[in-house]
Protein backbone atom coordinates (compact mmCIF):
# COMPACT_ATOMS: atom_id res chain seq x y z
CA UNK A 1 0.00 0.00 0.00
CA UNK A 2 0.67 3.55 0.06
CA UNK A 3 2.72 3.23 3.46
CA UNK A 4 5.07 0.83 2.04
CA UNK A 5 5.94 3.17 -0.71
CA UNK A 6 6.41 6.09 1.62
CA UNK A 7 8.46 3.45 3.63
CA UNK A 8 10.78 2.29 0.88
CA UNK A 9 11.39 5.93 -0.47
CA UNK A 10 12.61 7.13 2.80
CA UNK A 11 14.86 4.09 3.28
CA UNK A 12 16.66 4.52 0.11
CA UNK A 13 16.58 8.34 -0.25
CA UNK A 14 16.70 9.65 3.19
CA UNK A 15 13.64 12.21 2.01
CA UNK A 16 11.06 13.85 4.32
CA UNK A 17 7.59 12.12 4.27
CA UNK A 18 6.03 15.61 2.59
CA UNK A 19 8.08 14.65 -0.39
CA UNK A 20 7.52 11.00 0.00
CA UNK A 21 3.65 11.33 -0.16
CA UNK A 22 4.29 13.41 -3.34
CA UNK A 23 5.93 11.31 -5.27
CA UNK A 24 4.18 8.05 -4.68
CA UNK A 25 0.53 10.55 -5.56
CA UNK A 26 2.37 11.14 -8.69
CA UNK A 27 2.96 7.83 -9.36
CA UNK A 28 -0.32 6.71 -8.39
CA UNK A 29 -2.76 9.29 -10.89
CA UNK A 30 0.00 8.99 -13.87
CA UNK A 31 1.71 5.60 -13.55
CA UNK A 32 5.00 6.68 -12.48
CA UNK A 33 7.14 9.17 -11.01
CA UNK A 34 10.79 10.45 -11.31
CA UNK A 35 12.39 9.40 -8.18
CA UNK A 36 15.37 10.87 -8.17
CA UNK A 37 18.47 11.84 -10.95
CA UNK A 38 21.95 11.13 -10.92
CA UNK A 39 24.73 9.09 -12.46
CA UNK A 40 24.17 5.90 -13.73
CA UNK A 41 26.19 3.87 -11.22
CA UNK A 42 24.42 5.37 -7.86
CA UNK A 43 21.22 4.88 -10.19
CA UNK A 44 21.87 1.55 -10.30
CA UNK A 45 22.91 0.91 -6.54
CA UNK A 46 19.05 2.98 -5.58
CA UNK A 47 17.04 0.57 -7.96
CA UNK A 48 18.81 -2.26 -6.58
CA UNK A 49 18.24 -0.62 -2.98
CA UNK A 50 14.07 -0.83 -3.93
CA UNK A 51 14.01 -4.05 -5.33
CA UNK A 52 15.34 -5.30 -1.78
CA UNK A 53 12.77 -3.82 0.04
CA UNK A 54 10.94 -6.30 -1.50
CA UNK A 55 7.03 -6.63 -1.91
CA UNK A 56 4.56 -5.17 0.95
CA UNK A 57 4.20 -7.25 3.40
CA UNK A 58 0.70 -6.51 4.58
CA UNK A 59 -0.49 -6.61 0.57
CA UNK A 60 1.65 -9.34 -0.56
CA UNK A 61 -0.86 -12.21 -0.04
CA UNK A 62 -3.12 -10.44 -2.30
CA UNK A 63 -0.74 -10.48 -5.19
CA UNK A 64 1.53 -6.62 -4.40
CA UNK A 65 5.14 -7.34 -6.39
CA UNK A 66 8.23 -5.57 -5.90
CA UNK A 67 7.90 -1.92 -6.51
CA UNK A 68 8.77 -1.24 -10.33
CA UNK A 69 11.84 0.50 -10.94
CA UNK A 70 13.34 1.70 -14.56
CA UNK A 71 16.54 3.65 -15.06
CA UNK A 72 16.32 6.00 -18.32
CA UNK A 73 18.54 8.16 -19.69
CA UNK A 74 17.48 11.88 -18.94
Amino acid sequence: GMDHVILVLRKVFQYEVEKCIQLMLEAHKTGRSVVWTGLLEPAELKADQIRSCGPDPVMKAHGAGTLLVTIEPV
